[in-house]
């Protein structure tokens, strides 16, 4: 499987397991456990998925701050997909320097198509590109230039 794939599918499951713990509140290690026992997960890219999940959900609070600026309404009031998929492609664009900013708003869009609501992808790229805008300023401007 090619590495891309593997990346996609550690999202997919990062995903699985921040979405899960908005709605049981279980503990990291127990959600993590759960997440690797899935089918298919042998196929992920476990490094990522590690990375993101933790990454993730030991930042929810400064996460949400980062975004909350961009959703006009209280982020009580998002879909648990939605509000995993912000809270997952906020902590990528501020920590996954290594990933362009344009691969991250896709995968985060794709993952919305997936597993939220009808119009829940618009939302979600709006969202991200406005965040794109204030974390990820110089690389976007480097791409402008070229």
């Amino acid at each position: 499987m090619s590495g891309k794939a593997a990346r996609r599918r550690a999202r997919e499951f990062a995903l699985q397991g921040i979405y899960q713990w908005l709605l049981s509140g279980n503990s990291l290690p127990v959600i993590e456990d759960h997440v690797a026992q899935v089918t298919g997960f042998e196929r992920a890219d476990r490094e990522l998925f590690v990375s993101l999940l933790r990454g993730t959900l030991n930042n929810v609070e400064s996460l949400q701050a980062e975004f909350e600026p961009f959703i006009h309404r209280p982020v009580h009031e998002l879909s648990p997909v939605e509000r995993a998929i912000l809270l997952l492609g906020t902590h990528e664009l501020k920590n996954g320097l290594d990933t362009p900013y344009r691969v991250i708003i896709n995968e985060a869009i794709e993952l919305a198509k997936g597993y939220g609501g009808t119009e829940g992808h618009r939302f979600v790229n709006g969202v991200l590109d406005k965040l794109a805008a204030k974390l990820r300023a110089t690389e976007i401007a480097a791409g402008r230039s070229s």
